[in-house]
């Protein structure tokens, strides 16, 4: 009753592992991006319940993220797309992780910390082809590759970029940095690693697979509704609450801090365990809506920091123990974190990931 919490759907999870592995080529594998917690949806569950279902690579963002990795899953390929520091290498050499190299300096340095053990670090190098974040210039790659070659200590396993924009019926953006990838990838052996493809360009530009695709947000189940597409996934996440109070009101009664909320006739309000503290976003003050059973229920009043409240109609029949739905289904209707995050004027992502980690993740 005090608290909200996360289901997540395992099962689904894997269906759109399948629907994913169905279709793209055999040979191509795929590489589950888990960072953030898994999106929110909680590291280790999620990534042992891919394992099970065949994906045997995984992304994370931070060397701490991919220790928890290896410790549950000890035979897995784990790729730190962040930067780790020379003095981790001795790490990454023992737990078997594979750093990104991000620029000649930063190679320079872990190839020297390798060497200084007397071995050689096996790392991706990370091109910058369009992003403008992390990673050697794309024009830059053959004399930075030759560099590091030179001063030694390094191992080259893959080469990878990342699209700063794919959109499927504007692809010249994403086809500029396509090109300039597989112009850098010469400078490289030909047997590394190579991965390009974000949920996005694995949806709809085949030609851009390579050995891998890393996929994120499709496998949490969206961005992959349409049907042009080459693969479609569903949301595997529902946020849930309890209704603690249930009070009638009058025509014209205030709600919330501030009063920014007035009934238009007499109704009834429901109190709802959750608030922005819980990852609730206050943008959906007197905007969202929540399923109380199976009816939408506007939200009314601000979001405050441990509740919310919602209009339950005049004659509703709800309860106090009664859940309420935040993100997931109910009945015939559902309300998904895309929809959320037009109200909120952001992305999914933001949504998932904002979600309060200490909220219990329930699976199944």
């Amino acid at each position: 009753m005090n608290h909200s919490w996360v289901e997540i759907d395992l099962n689904r999870l894997r269906q759109n592992v399948r629907a994913l592995r169905t279709a793209i080529p055999e040979k191509t594998a795929v590489m589950l991006v888990v960072k953030a917690d898994a999106y929110g949806h909680g590291l280790i569950p999620i990534a042992k319940a891919a394992s099970a279902e065949g994906i045997n690579w995984f992304a994370v963002a931070f060397l701490d993220e991919a220790l928890k990795i290896r410790e549950a899953l000890p035979d897995v390929n784990i790729l730190v797309l962040g930067l780790v520091l020379p003095e981790h290498v001795n790490l990454l050499l023992e737990k078997r992780i594979f750093p990104v190299v991000t620029c000649l300096e930063h190679g320079l340095s872990m190839g020297a910390a390798a060497q200084a053990l007397g071995k050689k670090l096996p790392v991706h190098l990370k091109v910058d082809t369009g992003m403008g974040r992390l990673g050697v210039q794309w024009n830059e790659v053959s004399e930075t590759v030759k560099k590091l070659d030179e001063a030694g200590g390094l191992e080259w396993a893959g080469v990878c970029s990342h699209f700063a924009r794919v959109e499927p019926d504007a692809p010249d953006h994403a086809s500029v940095q396509a090109v300039r990838f597989q112009a850098a990838q010469n400078a490289l052996p030909s047997h590394v690693f190579r991965h390009i493809s974000s949920s996005r360009a694995a949806l709809y530009y085949p030609e851009w697979d390579f050995s891998g695709v890393r996929q994120g947000i499709v496998l949490y189940g969206y961005g992959a509704t349409d049907p042009k597409g080459r693969f479609q996934t569903s949301p595997i996440l529902q946020w849930k609450t309890r209704v603690v109070q249930v009070k009638k009101v009058p025509a014209d009664y205030a709600v919330g801090y501030y009063g920014t909320y007035r009934t238009e006739y007499p109704t009834q309000i429901a109190t709802l365990a959750v608030g922005y503290a819980d990852g609730y976003n206050r943008a959906l003050s007197n905007r969202g809506d929540v399923l109380i059973g199976g009816r939408r229920c506007a939200v009314v009043g601000r979001v405050s920091m441990n509740w919310i409240a919602a209009d339950a109609g005049p004659d509703s029949g709800v309860k106090v123990g009664d859940e309420a739905v935040l993100i997931g289904k109910q009945g015939e209707e559902a309300i998904w974190a895309d929809e959320l995050s037009k109200i909120c004027r952001t992305i999914p992502y933001e949504i998932l990931t904002s979600i309060h980690a200490a909220l219990e993740r329930r699976y199944i």
